[in-house]
């Protein structure tokens, strides 16, 4: 009899263990599940492997997540690039921080109130303050199948673009006066500086009621070329800049990405 019920307890123990083990297994393949198909939906540009030179931060709130807020990174010693009465400079940071709840993610909220009309702060104090030599951008978007020139330097640069548009409607006129927004898929944006080859700047499957702006356009580290600076969101609960500088290139390349900041505010 003692047998028995020692059997029929060891069994109970077995088939619970199995239950746990089973149980556990189906909890871990569901989060790998879960991070791999995050991964394959946010992997839509050609270089989703790309590590920033040194960190960029926009004017704007930050949200914190497991007590870290990108914001709390900025210092005066950080360069300002900003624009004041159409001309562009690089100067220390002056900002202030302004601290508040964001309902949205249940956690803190840490915003940058500059006191300049800045573009972006950069992480980068090897940069030379003072006045910077800049083009006057006329026009802010290159749709699909568009090209734009200009000339920086005597150097000739142009902005091609490929795409496919899907749709289109009218708008309030836009900052280069435009009327029409377009939807776009697999976009690509090309740079040609002067004698050098053609270069792929920037590459989307899709945007969701945004698209890619030319931000700035001028000398930010003082090599005599062209720089430049890309709002390219992707969707609209987030906000998106990209920097690119030409004395990072290599192989007569132009310019190579060295920064990239992407803010998620959806709710």
């Amino acid at each position: 009899m003692k047998k028995f019920v020692f059997g029929v307890i060891l069994l109970s123990v077995l088939v619970s263990c199995k239950d746990t083990k089973d149980t556990k297994t189906v909890k871990t393949a569901a989060i790998v599940k879960d991070t791999v198909a995050k991964a394959v939906e946010s992997d839509i540009t050609e270089d989703a492997d790309f590590k920033s030179d040194f960190e960029i931060l926009l004017p704007r709130s930050y949200r914190t997540y497991d007590n870290e807020n990108p914001a709390n990174a900025l210092t005066e010693k950080w360069i300002d690039l900003y624009e004041e009465n159409g001309e562009y400079y690089l100067g220390k940071s002056k900002f202030k921080i302004e601290k508040d709840f964001d309902e949205c993610s249940g956690d803190s909220l840490v915003s940058i109130m500059p006191e300049n009309k800045t573009i972006l702060f950069m992480d980068y104090p090897e940069l030379k303050a003072g006045k910077l030599k800049s083009i006057k951008i006329k026009k802010h978007k290159v749709w699909p199948n568009e090209k734009v020139s200009f000339s920086f330097n005597n150097v000739n640069y142009t902005l091609r673009a490929e795409g496919k548009v899907v749709s289109d409607y009218k708008t309030e006129p836009d900052e280069d006066g435009e009327k029409v927004f377009k939807n776009v898929e697999n976009y690509k944006l090309y740079l040609t500086a002067g004698n050098n080859a053609e270069k792929l700047l920037l590459a989307e499957s899709s945007f969701q009621d945004t698209f890619v702006r030319l931000l700035f356009a001028g000398d930010i580290d003082g090599d005599g070329k062209l720089d430049f600076v890309f709002s390219a969101s992707r969707n609209y609960e987030e906000e998106r800049a990209i920097l690119f500088l030409s004395s990072k290139a290599k192989n007569e390349e132009g310019v190579k990405k060295v920064s990239e900041i992407a803010v998620q505010f959806d709710c």
